[in-house]
């Protein structure tokens, strides 16, 4: 079964772009651990196609060689904060519908030329005095990736929320080091997460 991570710096992880086989540090090595874990008798082609820096548009830009021409089984998606955190000097945001637009065409296009399910992974910011001005911004435009979730997801994990719920018994530095990319802490909790997911996409293949 071939599974593809794609995203930003949360989901690059340092991986190795020669290779999307090897897949990095971040919560997709954690996750494909834990899928291994729970199906030790399944074949597994993990592959990690995020990169540091993208917004929604460069998916948009890359999408057919970095997604559709490797048809994979298992599509899962988390982008969405670099579109606020690259506008938040000025706060010059990118329009909501500019932001909807390009969400849209990636997963029209997985629905129309693949046969993978859909996992999406929300955006999210923890706690944190220097960018809690971000919520402006953020949070209308995860309302937009919930409700794209509802039309073409087949799970949806819901990580600005899940988040907030982890911080409640620890601070925002026990999950990462700038409320936005997660050390060990956050990526082990992003990929539990994940694998419940991967779970819950299984059970509708077979």
């Amino acid at each position: 079964m071939r599974i593809l991570f794609q995203g930003d710096s949360i989901t690059d992880g340092g991986r190795d772009r020669n290779d999307p086989r090897k897949i990095g540090w971040g919560y997709a090595l954690y996750a494909s651990r834990f899928i291994k874990e729970r199906h030790p008798d399944m074949e597994f082609d993990f592959l990690n196609f995020g990169i540091s820096g993208n917004k929604t548009d460069d998916l948009v830009g890359r999408w057919t060689t970095d997604c559709i021409e490797w048809q994979p089984d298992v599509v899962s998606i988390m982008i969405g904060v670099n579109d606020t955190w690259h506008h938040c000097d000025r706060r010059d945001w990118l329009p909501n519908e500019v932001f909807e637009a390009n969400y849209r065409n990636i997963l029209e296009r997985v629905k129309n030329e693949t046969n993978a399910k859909i996992i999406m992974l929300e955006q999210y910011l923890l706690p944190s005095e220097d960018k809690d001005y971000f919520r402006e911004d953020i949070d209308p435009k995860i309302m937009i990736t919930r409700k794209l979730a509802r039309e073409y997801a087949d799970v949806y994990v819901p990580m600005d929320g899940l988040f907030a719920a982890a911080c409640i018994d620890h601070t925002s530095l026990w999950w990462s080091v700038d409320a936005v990319h997660p050390n060990n802490n956050g990526c082990a909790l992003i990929a539990r997460h994940y694998a419940d997911a991967f779970d819950v996409v299984l059970s509708k293949m077979n």
